[in-house]
């Protein structure tokens, strides 16, 4: 009880600090995906020629953009700032009017890990580290995607890791263990998720090609009912509006060339969800769509400075994608925002006056993350939320009733293959 409390206090009063003794997430690999390429080249960042903050838009939206930076804090945004623009610029993201703070402790730990972030953004519910979308009773609970798809939307999960890590399997998965990456790819086909981009190749297919150990081909199977398949940027930029399952890499995506880029993922897979019926008297589509920086986690991880700059500026870019279909649309919502932050870093001054990184964990931290929001309804997400608040604020602006509930089951379910 001491340590619990003396972590408490200590955590009010420097939120920016490194708690790795009290409740400290599981060990997970974190893969170094860029080999060898050179992360210190940010010439890719474009800055905005317009500098000022966007204006408000009134109204409820029809559609939802969720873009989590994970691993990503205040810090991080700051330091990216510095290298690619300056003290005084701004990124896409800092242009967003709304600005809140989020708390994200999970149920059993003040320090969350990735799944049970994503479980209280996906589900409204707060659970265990290393649980996707159940809580530690074992009850499954509807999340977001699911609810969406129930109300007629279309719906959309972006990645730069694997599809199955814990992020985006929070938002349409329910396993006991983040680990299950085969089992989780198999129920985000029976859940239809209408865009699926990320790595994660061999999840969906059994041996000699994957690593699933029951023998099916989930590609083929995706192919079966509808889904257009997609390996190479190539291959993505030639998708028709329709379901599409894009797997750019056997394992996590490198971020790099020739693979597409997390801003042309963003852009094809809105394109893709807002596109129009061919019947012009249908009423125009929504969706709901989560897109992840997955990799500033690992930079933050491996408290590699130059990376977690330039993922964090990968990132601002599908920020910028989001945000120019919003401003076009005006009924979209876009919510920027972070699962947790993740190596305790502090910015300090070097010996040139330049701003310099300083680490202070190789792990994830119990600091608040920020949020930023644009378009109708963002109003919603200023001030300081509750990790589970974003999920039940954007049903709440959706219209969906009864969220979150649990799903009409008693446990997780088994693996199924889809029908």
């Amino acid at each position: 009880m001491k340590l619990f409390f003396w972590g408490i206090v200590v955590y009010n009063l420097f939120i920016g600090f490194s708690f790795t003794a009290i409740g400290a997430d599981p060990v997970w690999t974190y893969p170094t995906p860029q080999g060898g390429r050179d992360v210190k080249d940010i010439s890719f960042y474009q800055a905005t020629d317009v500098d000022e903050v966007l204006p408000s838009i009134e109204g409820r939206p029809r559609n939802v953009i969720l873009l989590i930076g994970d691993g990503m804090g205040y810090n991080h945004v700051a330091l990216a700032r510095h290298r690619a623009l300056g003290a005084s610029g701004r990124l896409y993201m800092e242009r967003l009017p709304v600005v809140g703070v989020v708390r994200t402790y999970s149920a059993d730990s003040l320090i969350t890990d990735s799944a049970a972030a994503a479980t209280a953004m996906a589900c409204g519910v707060k659970t265990d580290n290393g649980r996707i979308g159940t809580t530690p009773d074992g009850l499954a609970w509807q999340s977001l995607m699911q609810k969406a798809r129930s109300k007629g939307f279309r719906t959309g999960l972006v990645a730069t890791s694997t599809i199955t890590h814990a992020t985006p399997a929070g938002f349409a998965a329910h396993v006991d263990s983040r680990g299950q990456e085969a089992d989780i790819a198999a129920q985000l086909l029976a859940n239809r998720i209408d865009i699926l981009f990320g790595g994660g190749r061999k999840y969906w297919l059994a041996a000699p090609d994957g690593v699933r150990e029951d023998g099916q081909n989930l590609i083929d199977q995706a192919r079966a009912v509808g889904y257009q398949i997609a390996y190479t940027a190539e291959q993505m930029a030639a998708l028709k509006p329709a379901p599409a399952l894009g797997l750019f890499a056997e394992d996590a995506m490198t971020t790099f060339a020739p693979e597409p880029m997390l801003d042309a993922m963003t852009r094809t897979a809105i394109a893709l969800l807002s596109a129009k019926p061919k019947d012009w008297f249908a009423p125009a589509p929504r969706f709901v769509v989560m897109i992840e920086g997955s990799q500033i986690d690992w930079a933050g991880h491996a408290n590699d400075t130059d990376n977690a700059v330039r993922q964090t500026l990968l990132f601002d870019l599908a920020v910028k994608e989001a945000v120019a279909f919003a401003r076009r649309d005006k009924k979209t919502l876009v919510i920027v925002t972070s699962d947790h932050e993740t190596g305790g870093l502090l910015l300090k001054r070097d010996k040139n006056n330049r701003i310099a990184a300083e680490w202070h964990s190789k792990n994830h931290t119990a600091a608040d993350v920020p949020l930023y929001a644009f378009g109708p309804g963002a109003v919603r997400f200023a001030g300081t939320l509750d990790n589970t608040d974003i999920a039940k604020r954007i049903a709440e602006l959706l219209g969906f009733d009864h969220f979150p509930a649990p799903l009409k089951m008693t446990a997780a379910p088994a693996h199924t293959a889809a029908q």
